[in-house]
């Protein structure tokens, strides 16, 4: 047997070490040139993994491209792994190792289907979470299910904490299927429907803060952007202002203000407590850390002694 890795989000990394580690036969890793893989959120450090597991690393634009496919198919592998990866294969692509391509997803398929599950699970409140291994197909996320798992979303837990999950299972979903590749097989149940429509690609510029929205929508909207995504950002004065952290405050705590108005300073010995409360659309939060366009950045004590009170943030 021989197998192919492509990837460049830390999500991979876990399981691309532990199966190397169980001896599984990878030829080579193809990543993403490090000047694109800069602008990608979540980037990993491939040339620093590979050199530390000995194996060969690729450089691509688009694994589509027509000398990636080429290199693919002088690695002729019987399974190329897909972890990590935010470009679709195509055909030629899919079609250059035996057996086929196996990704995963995040998400317990049919249900999130598209790009950024992690960060939708969290904008939409949803109470469990997960991650699907799969044969990957023409189709979007649409191919037959190798493995999966499901775990609660707790109120603590943001895209950071989600992908380390996510990552975890990734490498146990991989190393329990190891041996039947390994034998020979070829494991998999086809994916029933969905009927839920394909999630949309998520943009910084789609990450404005509504202010007019619930309390817990704007946690859960800051959580689902912040580190290693481009974060939640809104306008104070005029200024850009990025903002990852937030506190959920108690919903019968209601805010006699209009939505993005700063109440006033929330104050503590313990300084990431600190911070300004925010009315929303209904209850209010905590903004705790925030950092500019030109890299200031504002938290404990340092963001509650701002005079922000009775000003405004704004969408923008």
């Amino acid at each position: 047997m021989r197998f192919a890795w492509v990837g460049f989000h830390m999500e991979g990394v876990p399981a691309l070490e532990a199966l190397v580690h169980a001896g599984a036969p990878v030829e080579a890793v193809f990543t993403l040139e490090p000047a694109l893989a800069a602008r990608r959120s979540g980037a990993a450090d491939y040339h620093a993994l590979c050199r530390r597991l000995g194996l060969p690393l690729i450089e691509v634009r688009n694994i589509n491209d027509d000398d990636a496919v080429a290199r693919l198919r002088e690695l002729a592998p019987d399974v190329l792994f897909v972890i990590g990866w935010s470009q679709i294969l195509r055909p030629p692509a899919l079609r250059a190792a035996r057996l086929g391509a196996i990704g995963a997803h995040a998400s317990v398929l049919p249900r999130l289907r598209g790009s950024a599950p992690v960060n939708w699970t969290l904008i939409r409140g949803e109470p469990r979470a997960g991650n699907t291994l799969l044969w990957l197909s023409e189709d979007v996320d649409a191919g037959a299910i190798i493995d999966q798992v499901e775990f609660d979303v707790t109120p603590f837990d943001t895209c950071g904490t989600l992908y380390e999950r996510v990552a975890e299972s990734n490498r146990d979903m991989l190393l329990r299927l190891l041996p039947r590749l390994l034998a020979g097989e070829r494991p998999g149940r086809p994916q029933p429907p969905g009927t839920e429509p394909i999630l949309p690609r998520r943009r910084p510029e789609h990450g404005r803060i509504a202010w007019d929205r619930p309390a817990r929508a704007v946690y859960d909207f800051v959580r689902a952007l912040t580190r290693p995504y481009p974060g939640a950002f809104s306008f104070l004065d005029g200024q850009r202002w990025t903002i990852w952290r937030a506190t959920l405050l108690p919903s019968t705590l209601a805010a006699q203000h209009a939505p993005g108005t700063v109440i006033g300073p929330a104050v503590s010995p313990a300084p990431e407590a600190c911070g300004h409360v925010v009315a929303c659309g209904e209850g209010c939060v905590i903004v705790n850390e925030v950092e500019a366009a030109d890299g200031t950045r504002l938290e404990g004590y340092a963001l509650a002694r701002q005079p922000w009170q009775g000003r405004r943030w704004l969408d923008g």
